[in-house]
């Protein structure tokens, strides 16, 4: 009997391989809306029905699709009309990346009217890391949020994302979404050492494998040095990496790639390399690893390497002083002083890094990747294997989240490798395993502060000793260390201010840029210090922080210096504390009886952009029948820019942005971009598309009045033509009449990302602890933004929650833990918990009213931000629900379950001062303690 499943309606009779999954095979059909997120049945990306019944595909054999009917996202709309799932997905803009969205879609197009009045266990076997899973409910409660366009007025719209319909659909192209003929497969092999020379490497019993084309090791690798950051500026980050080492840093680090016919040759001719190691000690404590007598992770030359003190392990260091730190405490009514931890975090994006390399019919060579900057990619390839830029082609499909975790070039390198070797394609991509302990984390930190207020309830003095685990390799490293001692000091107006920061190498996998890049890490433990202050001085909280933070027009001095560029070019955080007030003054949500309940505050400010320039260049053209296109070479991940750039353009043109059509992430299609990173979709390439639009605009105007011998000043744009007084020129007979002179209707623009703004944010949480058991409930979350002009309200409140989503997962379980042998232990979803849909309040995110001086149309930057006063808010609630202060992350519920018994078992005052924690310093009674006894509140107690 032959074998047939039949896809969308569609009979396919290729048998699948022994122990293939259905995912697997319905993407070598074709159906690429069926996504890998997970290799594990935890994500969902991949759910299709089979018979109708949702099934994750990646977990269920596709021999057992014998002779059924298969459907995927692509199958969903029927004779050219979207299915209504699909369309609800789209008027309400259900998705940000979108490459969780088709399972999403799939799974709620079967769900019954019982399970749609529980979507928590409903929609518990599917994860989005972008959403914050509020716009996802929204999309399938029929709420509808996009608008209509209107000619000339598309800034400060709802409009939707212009893949938006590929999305719901399942035709939008991610990275591996494209089928190369003769492509072969790559697989790594990882160091199981911390710390190892290899000896010897015998591929020979490999190469025996059938299908295996190549194994790389170290031999074949080019011996230069470089970073896998991607700055614009290369010397930012250390010279410590090379392609295939014959040192091994780190457990989980690549030695050696097998290029095949197929993966799974691939993994086997991985199973079959001999390596003989010399182990060599370790350290991986950042704490220890800058002692005396500590093993040196990087013996290179400092200098060359750019690594500050190798000696020591110290890749990078932050040291300044501003006024008399040691005189300022002397002038103080309180000081306060705290150790505080954050963790690893993964950035978890669903899309998992990867990269396919071929060469064109003009043997150029192309780079398809999953990465946030395709410009500083190509450079960065062409420095290593000497090649000319021209002859390098790197393009970004549609990327699946990056929040930082793509600003790295961890694939492209060896794919490159490969292909060069080989002549042919090569394709490499992730597990979900790999993302764990073969890409970046969030970096660690260890945070001293200590700060001194006076009576009044002013700061005094505020002293930081800041280490960051950067882990084996030194990428961001220094940067992300010098942003987190930046506005994290910078907001508080206080005279003295003192900070001593190291980036440290450890033996463990390497760190790298996250959301907030540091700022959040030492947000932490600046805002729980200042909510301490104000409580041991009997001052509100919000009301301290008034008095004490910065103003408008007032500089920004941190202890690691002034950065000149920087500026308050609008202000809005007395707006956002206001709003704060506001909601502290309504109703406390209803809580579970005998449950403690709390309010926590905390605000932060961010750069909107990094420092020493940041470049981005667009180029937008008049098309033959009226339309526009737009070429900008940023990235679209989730990030929205996309969006963002077209009602840019179509303001300036005086157009729809339905007339503007847009090319991105492709460094064939414009000029260098230093990528989407640092918060500059917006505020960087977005100032480069305004000014190409304004002057593309003001160059048909001016053709127009020239060709017919009209004034200038009568002439106006308009959506189709170009008014001059009486005469209408449509603007597909301006194309006509350019071209017939032999000219192009077109104009360049450019950003250098400096001058820079700030922008600000504060977030409140009122939360229920159940005393018995440490369950946390968060019964309110309200996040006010400083966002400047809100190019498009909808999506800048995804972006918003996005983050608010992310950093309660980072506050809350998130943890990627390390053994004491430095192997990383979560390496899976199942082990390491992402939010999903019940865990995540919804949270009232209000704008402020605002308009920037120096971004595009008053327009300042909202993606990164949100991220960061989340964990302090959090932790000053449960401060304030149970009077202790927790100072590690993540707090889990039986971490405040075990805070809360010991709280309650202890005896005596003494007792109480030396018992020390693992997840707080010091234990105080809470307000409701206070007033009703602990015995009155604890449900049980006697």
């Amino acid at each position: 009997m032959s074998f047939e499943i039949n896809v969308n309606d569609q009979p396919f009779g290729n048998e699948p391989r022994p122990g293939q999954c259905l995912r697997t095979y319905l993407r070598e059909c074709g159906w690429f809306g069926v996504k890998k997120g997970c290799d594990a049945g935890d994500c969902g990306a991949c759910t299709v029905h089979v018979d109708g019944a949702p099934v994750h595909s990646c977990i269920y054999p596709a021999v057992r699709a014998a002779g059924r009917h298969v459907t995927t996202v692509e199958g969903l709309a029927r004779d050219g009309e979207l299915h209504p799932v699909q369309q609800r997905f789209l008027a309400a803009q259900g998705f940000q990346c979108g490459f969780c969205t088709a399972g999403f879609l799939m799974t709620t197009a079967a769900l019954d009217e019982t399970q749609l009045a529980d979507l928590p266990r409903a929609l518990k076997g599917n994860l989005c890391r972008c959403t914050g899973y509020r716009a996802i409910e929204d999309a399938i409660r029929g709420v509808e949020h996009t608008e209509d366009p209107e000619a000339g007025a598309a800034v400060g719209r709802n409009l939707g994302a212009p893949a938006g319909p590929q999305v719901v659909t399942g035709t939008a192209r991610y990275t591996f979404d494209v089928d190369i003929p003769g492509l072969l497969h790559m697989k790594l092999l990882r160091s199981p050492h911390a710390h190892a020379r290899i000896l010897r490497i015998d591929i020979e019993d490999a190469l025996r494998v059938p299908g295996v084309q190549a194994v790389f090791t170290h031999r074949d690798a080019p011996a230069k040095h470089y970073s896998t950051a991607r700055h614009e500026h290369p010397d930012e980050d250390p010279a410590d990496t090379r392609v295939l080492d014959d040192v091994v840093r780190y457990v989980g680090q690549r030695v050696a790639a097998v290029v095949a016919d197929s993966e799974a040759a691939a993994e086997e001719g991985c199973r079959r390399i001999d390596i003989t190691y010399q182990e060599l000690p370790f350290v991986l404590d950042p704490e220890e690893a800058m002692r005396p007598g500590a093993p040196i992770v990087h013996d290179k030359d400092a200098a060359m390497a750019r690594i500050a003190r190798p000696e020591n392990n110290v890749v990078g260091e932050v040291h300044g002083e501003i006024g008399d730190v040691a005189s300022g405490f002397t002038d103080t009514a309180i000081v306060y002083e705290q150790t505080f931890r954050t963790q690893r975090v993964q950035h978890a994006s669903l899309e998992t890094h990867g990269a396919v390399a071929w060469f064109d019919n003009d043997a150029r060579l192309n780079v398809r990747s999953s990465t946030q900057t395709p410009f500083l990619t190509r450079r960065a390839l062409c420095a290593l294997f000497d090649l000319p830029l021209d002859r390098v082609r790197v393009v970004a499909g549609r990327v699946g989240g990056g929040f930082g975790g793509k600003q790295e070039m961890l694939v492209e390198d060896i794919v490159v490798l490969a292909a060069l070797r080989l002549g042919q394609p090569v394709k490499l991509e992730y597990t979900r395993a790999e993302q764990f302990y073969g890409a970046t984390t969030r970096h660690p930190f260890i945070i001293r502060i200590k700060a001194g207020a006076r009576g009044d309830g002013t700061l005094s003095a505020i002293e930081a000793r800041v280490v960051s685990n950067t882990g084996a390799y030194g990428n961001h490293g220094p940067a992300v260390l010098f942003h987190a001692v930046g506005e994290s000091l910078a907001v508080y107006r206080c005279p003295n201010k003192k900070a001593d920061g190291y980036a440290v190498y450890t033996n463990t996998v390497p760190a790298g840029a996250f959301r907030g890049y540091g700022l959040g890490q030492v947000v932490f433990a600046i805002e729980s210090v200042m909510d301490e202050l104000a409580r041991r001085l009997g001052i509100d909280p919000l009301t301290f922080r008034e008095l004490n933070m910065i103003g408008p027009g007032e500089p920004m001095i941190t202890p690691g210096g002034h950065e000149e560029d920087l500026h308050i070019a609008s202000y809005g955080l007395d707006q956002c504390l206001s709003i704060i007030r506001q909601a502290l003054a309504e109703p406390f949500p209803p809580a579970p009886e005998g449950w403690f309940t709390g309010t926590g505050t905390a605000l932060s400010m961010i750069a909107t952009g990094p420092p020493g320039g940041h470049f981005a260049d667009a180029r937008i053209s008049l098309l033959a029948n009226g339309s526009y296109d737009l070429a900008v070479g940023t990235a679209e991940f989730g990030n929205g820019t996309t969006t963002v750039h077209r009602q840019i353009a179509a303001q300036e043109l005086a157009t729809t942005a339905e007339r503007v059509a847009i090319r991105q992430s492709d460094t064939d299609v414009v000029r260098h971009d230093t990528g989407a990173f640092g918060s500059t979709g917006t505020v960087v390439a977005g100032k480069a598309v305004l000014h190409a639009a304004a002057a593309l605009a003001e160059q048909l105007c001016s053709f127009t009045a020239a060709y017919f011998g009209l004034d200038r000043s009568v002439c106006r744009l308009t959506e189709t033509a170009v008014l001059c007084g009486e005469r209408c020129v449509p603007l597909t007979e301006l194309y006509s009449l350019a071209a017939s002179d032999g000219r192009t209707l077109a104009a360049d623009g450019h950003w250098g990302g400096t001058p820079r703004s700030v922008a600000f944010n504060a977030q409140l949480f009122q939360v229920a602890v159940d005393p018995d058991t440490g369950e946390l409930r968060i019964l309110r979350s309200v996040h006010a933004a400083d966002a400047g002009k809100v190019m498009n309200p909808m999506q800048c409140r995804g972006q918003v929650e996005g983050g608010v989503a992310q950093a309660l997962g980072a506050t809350l379980f998130e943890n990627v833990r390390i053994d004491d042998r430095g192997e990383v232990t979560t390496a899976a979803f199942r082990r390491y918990r992402l939010p999903a849909y019940a865990d995540v309040p919804r949270t009232e995110v209000t704008f402020m009213q605002t308009s920037d001086a120096i971004g595009p149309l008053g327009a300042k930057s909202m993606s990164e931000s949100p991220f960061n006063p989340v964990a302090p808010a959090l932790a000053n609630a449960l401060r304030d629900a149970t009077g202790i202060r927790f100072t590690d992350l993540p707090v889990t519920r039986d971490r405040i379950w075990l805070a809360l018994h010991h709280k309650h078992t202890r005896t005596g005052d003494e007792q109480a001062s030396s018992m020390r924690l693992p997840t707080q310093r010091s234990v105080e009674p809470s307000p409701q303690e206070r007033a009703r006894g602990w015995a009155t509140t604890r449900k049980g107690s006697s």
